[in-house]
């Protein structure tokens, strides 16, 4: 998996009422992206373009299990590359098939607009811009294979474990 695109930068602690506001879940998922970071970053959602990639400092997606992650995915940002994330944002990542990966050093190689090219596969993470190097520590196998399956409801369905959604 390698995505290659204009960066969207974030500080340190962004929780999961700043992605996705408390209230949204009892609405659709078309309207859940509508208030992506509405609360900090106002319009945002009209200016993101599909592919590009999240940069943010350290604790991303901290607080609820409210799913931040299928609405930043359905925006259409490929990515999230943290300093750390908040391990049940990150649980909610993979179970929804949006990729991140934690990359010490990311926060501050980064500043909004430049292009980075990233490479799930081997962890590398490169500032397009700036030329600048980085390793992310790279994804176990399974959780890989679980990302390239589309999530874990395609990965069940393909494994014949549950009955195909509808």
């Amino acid at each position: 998996m390698k995505f290659e695109a204009r960066v969207w930068k974030f500080p340190a602690n962004i929780n999961t009422d700043l992605i996705l506001p408390s209230g949204s879940i009892y609405l659709s998922q078309a309207e859940q992206v509508q208030l992506i970071f509405k609360a900090n970053r106002p319009g945002w959602v009209d200016l993101v373009k599909p592919g590009d990639i999240i940069v943010a400092g350290k604790n991303f997606g901290l607080g609820s299990s409210r799913p931040a992650s299928r609405s930043l995915k359905n925006l259409g940002v490929s990515c999230v590359l943290a300093e750390s994330i908040n391990g049940l944002f990150f649980r909610n990542c993979v179970n929804y098939a949006f990729p991140a990966m934690e990359c010490a050093g990311v926060a501050d190689s980064f500043a909004e607009g430049d292009i980075c090219e990233v490479d799930f596969a081997d962890g590398n993470v490169r500032n397009r811009t700036s030329g600048k190097s980085l390793q992310a520590k790279v994804l176990p196998e399974k959780l890989l294979d679980l990302l390239k399956a589309g999530g874990i409801y395609p990965l069940l369905e393909m494994k014949g474990i549950i009955e195909p959604q509808t």
